[in-house]
């Protein structure tokens, strides 16, 4: 079983939305902190939001200046999930989106390199259409 499942990715319209769900097993997402990262065709993967873990300042949530106002990163804590809602959606949103988890108790999620982390899911495609 796979540390963590991403779902669903899509194809959607300009100004449309979607959620995506990063489902861990394992370990508990209370401890860690987890980030959304996105690759689009021909550019480096770049870190969109993450979330802290339970301990640190309550879970406190950072997000790229690029979806700031439009994506809202969330966990369930019962599920042991993280969801990424995507709203007003724009056509350079494209891309393979990948979450990743660092197991951690204490630690910020936005101080964590995207070298430190500990897992990291298969990827999931999200396309927008203009």
């Amino acid at each position: 079983q796979l540390p963590l499942v991403e779902s669903g990715g899509g194809l959607v319209q300009s100004g449309g939305s979607l959620r995506l769900s990063c489902a861990a097993s394992g370990f508990d997402l209370n401890y860690a902190v987890i980030s959304w990262f996105r690759q689009a065709p021909g550019k480096e993967r770049e870190g969109v939001s993450c979330v802290s873990g339970r301990q640190s300042s309550g879970g406190s949530t950072y997000y790229a200046d690029s979806v700031k106002g439009r994506f809202t990163i969330s966990r369930d804590y019962g599920k042991n999930t993280v969801y990424l809602q995507m709203n007003s959606l724009k056509p350079e949103d494209t891309g393979v989106y990948y979450c990743a988890a660092f197991r951690t108790v204490y630690r910020l999620c936005e101080t964590v390199s995207e070298y430190e982390y500990d897992y990291w899911g298969q990827g999931i495609q999200v396309t927008v259409s203009s």
